[in-house]
Parts: C-alpha cells; structure tokens; sequence
C-alpha cells in the first residue's frame, strides 16, 4: 500500500493564495485534502472508496462578541460516486512537481445544491465509515446526510439506526429559511457553503505506437477541478447559522 502527501498552492477566488493539503493512503482506500477557505474556515474532504461516502468538514471561526464558542464544526457525509475523484492509488502516485506554483483548476464543476435532511448519530457512524470518528470529532452534534443517500446505503446493509430524519418545511410550515429569521434561538434552515478550489478530478490517457504500429493507451497525467458546494441542513436555533444572513 502506498501514501502520499501533497501541498499545493491555490488561489482563491478573492485573488488570495492558500495552501492546500493532499493525502492519499492506496492501503485503507481514501483520499483527503485539507484547505483554508478565505473566510478562515478550514475545509476538509475524505473520500472514502471502500465505503463510497464522502465527508465534507468545516472549522467554522465563532463570533465570540455575539456569545457562540471559538469554533463550530459541521460534517456533511454524502455518497461518493465513481469518477468524482481520481483513485487512491492513482493519488498515492503522484508526485510533487513545482511546490511554488499557484494553481488553478483547469475545469470549474457546477456547483451542487444539497438538502442535508438527515441526521447521522455519531456513535453508531463508524460502519458507515471508519473516517466518521477522526473526521466529526468536533461536529457530533452536526453530521448531516441526505435521505436519498441513506436509502442506497440501507440497501448496502449499513444498519438504519444511526439516521434520525430532521424537521422539514414541508412539517413545520413556519420553519423559515435562518438568513430571513429575525428571532436568534428559533429553529430555521441554514445554508452552508464551501469550495473544493482544486483536485484531481480525472486521469489523463495519453496513446503510444510501438514499433509495430499498435496503439497503446497509458496514464500521463491529471486534470484537476474546482467544485462548489451549497448545503442546507435544520438547526434548532438561529445562533448556531450566524453566517447565513443576508448581506
């Protein structure tokens, strides 16, 4: 089994540049990369294969002067298709090239609106993925996942009881959206967004002739993407979405 870890720079869409951290381990199947969001968060994303989920993470900085703690932590578990992001071993191969070069990624991906209905229970997360208990330490309190994605990991066999279905609009006709709730401790929908500024997205086939004039493909690269998420999810009170007014 093979691991690797990558820094590389990227800029952000504010013009600033941030590092970014890439770590691949060929042997447990999973890939994570770590970056600094212009706001200060700090955006993490593990993709575990084996288990096809994905974890998104966020270190939210606290608004200490209006009463909320130093940081808050938010997780976001989501299916994690085929050819979203390059294989694990493919990432576990490649090498750092050029460490002072600003990257940007080659193809923007459309950015993927996410109604995060569901509520995943930390201490019976880690069959779903083993990733859970590193990565949503400090969020156990705020995993969130969809009801469409639980519904093919039932059928995969992960045991149900780990899901508790969140309040909806559709229940609670009152349950307004946080960035228009004027009253601080009511329930409302909050609105999450971060950014994946770049990964590696694809494996780039090159084609070689040999002497006898037969064609070949083999791997000669990656193309990397940037992709945008937006994620809406329940709170109980409005003080825990005070990122989410309008500006």
């Amino acid at each position: 089994a093979a691991r690797a870890e990558l820094r590389v720079r990227v800029r952000l869409p504010g013009g600033q540049v941030t590092e970014e951290s890439l770590q691949a381990d060929s042997g447990a199947d999973c890939v994570s990369l770590e970056l600094r969001a212009a706001d200060g968060a700090l955006v993490t994303l593990t993709a575990d294969f084996r288990q096809e989920v994905k974890i998104f993470r966020a270190l939210i900085l606290g608004e200490l002067e209006r009463g909320q703690s130093q940081f808050q932590a938010l997780c976001f578990v989501t299916r994690l298709h085929r050819n979203e992001i390059i294989p694990s071993e493919s990432m576990a191969k490649l090498r750092q090239k050029n460490p002072r070069t600003v990257r940007q990624a080659e193809e923007v991906r459309g950015l993927e609106h996410l109604s995060m209905d569901v509520a995943v229970n930390f201490s019976k997360a880690a069959q779903l993925s083993s990733h859970i208990h590193n990565v949503c330490a400090e969020a156990k309190e705020a995993i969130y996942t969809r009801e469409e994605d639980v519904k093919f990991w039932l059928e995969k066999g992960v045991d149900g009881s780990m899901f508790e279905v969140l309040p909806q609009g559709s229940d609670l006709p009152e349950l307004q959206r946080c960035r228009h709730c004027p009253d601080r401790w009511k329930p409302c929908i909050c609105s999450y967004s971060l950014s994946i500024e770049w990964y590696p997205c694809m494996l780039k086939y090159c084609k070689s002739r040999d002497a006898g004039g037969k064609v070949s493909s083999y791997k000669c690269g990656i193309r990397s993407c940037q992709k945008g998420y937006t994620f809406d999810y329940y709170v109980p009170q409005k003080q825990l979405c005070l990122w989410d007014e309008e500006t």
